[in-house]
């Protein structure tokens, strides 16, 4: 048996990116998410993350990790690797 099997919980590695959206009514922009890329480890999202900021088109960019029990389906809150640029708040992820 791995230490996989034992496991009851699965580690998601999150790379996900931002780009500014048009001022609305009330004249202010916003975000939205671009894209989201999903890897097997921390360094591996957070690397991403770090070169995503880097694009003249990306606002801004998270590495994070989530827990999903495998059993319910139920996914944890983000534990954040890097926030990097103009991200959501976190009340708003």
């Amino acid at each position: 048996m791995t230490d996989a099997d034992r496991s009851p919980e699965k580690i998601h590695y999150i790379c996900q990116t931002y780009v500014e959206t048009k001022a609305g009514r009330n004249g202010q922009t916003g975000l939205k998410i671009a894209k989201q890329f999903e890897y097997s480890t921390a360094s591996e999202a957070t690397s991403r993350a770090e070169r995503e900021a880097l694009s003249e088109d990306c606002a801004g960019a998270d590495a994070y990790m989530v827990t999903e029990d495998p059993t319910s389906g139920e996914v944890g809150d983000p534990s954040f690797l890097v926030r990097l640029g103009n991200v959501p708040e976190v009340a708003d992820f």
